[in-house]
C-alpha cells in the first residue's frame, strides 16, 4: 500500500476543472463505497506497464486473507461504467482472488485531471523502477506544460545549457522554468538537474537493456554502464551475464573497459584460422576458464564443434 506524499497534495489537488464542468477535486465527497469489479475498466493509458510476477502473487494473497484495505481511484464514464483512475496493482490482485465487489473513491475528473492523479499517485510508489519514474515524470511536465514530451526533453537541456552559462537559440519563460521546478520540489525524489543527467538518458538504452530495467533486473546505474559496451552482441551477453550472475558496478565497468579495448575492438581478426586462434587467446586471459560455470559452457560448445567435425568425416567416408 502507497502512503500519500504531503508534498504532492498541492498539485493534486489544485483547480483544475477549466476546460470542463467537472466538480473540483477538493469539494468532492471521498467517502468509500463498493462497486462491481465487473463495472471498472482500465484506462487506455497507464503510467505503469510492468507489474512483478511474484509482489503480484504477493499481493493477491494479502487481498485474499484481509482484503483490499485502500481503495480504489475511479471515475464514471456513463451511468453505469467506471474507469480506472489510480490502484491497478489492487484491480489486478482481485481480479487474480476472483473479488466480485471492491471498495472504490469515486470522483469526477476530466481526462486531464485522471492522467494528472494517475501520474502523481504512480510516482509516489516506493517501488516504481527508474524508467517507469522517468516517463511518468515526463509525463506529468508534459501534461503541466502542455508540450509534447520531445519539447519538454529539449526545454530540459535548454535549461540546463542557461544554468552553465551557455547561450541558446531560444530564450526559455520564467513561467516554464518555475513550473519545472516547482514540480521536481513537489516530487521530492530528484531534482531536474540530476533528472537530465541521470534518467534521461535512460530513454535512449537498447531495447534488451530496457526492458531488463523495467523488470527490476538491474538498476539504472548498471544499466548505462553496459550500454556503453560498442559490440552490439557482446553487450547483450554481458547484459545477460550482469543479471545471472548479479555483478556489482565496478565489475561491469571493468568488463566494459575490456571489452571497448583497442585490441578487442580495433584488431579482431579476419579470417576464420585467426579467429580461432584469437579466441583460445582471449579465454586464457581472461581467466573464464577458472570459472566453473563458463568452463562448462566453453567445454560444451568444444562439444558440439567436435560433433560437426565428426558428422564430416563420416560422410566423406561414405
Amino acid at each position: 500500500m502507497s502512503a500519500v506524499n504531503p508534498q504532492l497534495r498541492p498539485l493534486e489537488l489544485k483547480e483544475l476543472s477549466q476546460e470542463s464542468s467537472v466538480v473540483p477535486l477538493h469539494s468532492q465527497a471521498q467517502y468509500p463505497t463498493t462497486l462491481a469489479l465487473s463495472d471498472i475498466q482500465l484506462p487506455s493509458s497507464q503510467p505503469r506497464r510492468y507489474f512483478d510476477p511474484i509482489a503480484l502473487h504477493s499481493l493477491a494473497q494479502s487481498i485474499a486473507q484481509y482484503g483490499i484495505l485502500e481503495p480504489l481511484l475511479v471515475r464514471p464514464i456513463d451511468e453505469r461504467r467506471y474507469e480506472l483512475v489510480a490502484g491497478e496493482r489492487r484491480y489486478r490482485a482481485a481480479q487474480k482472488v476472483g473479488l466480485s465487489q471492491v471498495p472504490v473513491v469515486i470522483r469526477a475528473l476530466s481526462d486531464r485531471e485522471a492522467l494528472r492523479v494517475a501520474l502523481l499517485e504512480n510516482l509516489q510508489r516506493e517501488d516504481l523502477n527508474p524508467i517507469e519514474e522517468t516517463e511518468s515524470i515526463l509525463k506529468l511536465l508534459s501534461l503541466e506544460l502542455q508540450q509534447p514530451a520531445e519539447s519538454i526533453v529539449l526545454l530540459l537541456h535548454r535549461l540546463r545549457n542557461q544554468a552553465k552559462g551557455k547561450k541558446t537559440h531560444n530564450v526559455m519563460g520564467n513561467a516554464e522554468r518555475e513550473t519545472i521546478r516547482t514540480i521536481f520540489q513537489s516530487i521530492g525524489t530528484m531534482t531536474w538537474e540530476s533528472f537530465v543527467s541521470n534518467r534521461l538518458p535512460l530513454l535512449k538504452l537498447p531495447e534488451a537493456i530496457l526492458n531488463a530495467l523495467r523488470q527490476g533486473q538491474l538498476s539504472y546505474t548498471k544499466a548505462l554502464a553496459i550500454s556503453r559496451v560498442r559490440q552490439p552482441n557482446q553487450q547483450n551477453h554481458l547484459l545477460q551475464e550482469a543479471i545471472s550472475r548479479d555483478l556489482s558496478l565496478s565489475e561491469i565497468r571493468k568488463q566494459v573497459a575490456s571489452l571497448n579495448s583497442p585490441e578487442t575492438t580495433s584488431n579482431l581478426p579476419s579470417s576464420l584460422r585467426d579467429r580461432w586462434s584469437y579466441t583460445y587467446r582471449r579465454l586464457q586471459q581472461s581467466g573464464v576458464l577458472n570459472d566453473p560455470l563458463k568452463r562448462q559452457r566453453v567445454e560444451s560448445l568444444m562439444a558440439e564443434l567436435i560433433t560437426i567435425a565428426e558428422l564430416d568425416e563420416s560422410q566423406e567416408i561414405e
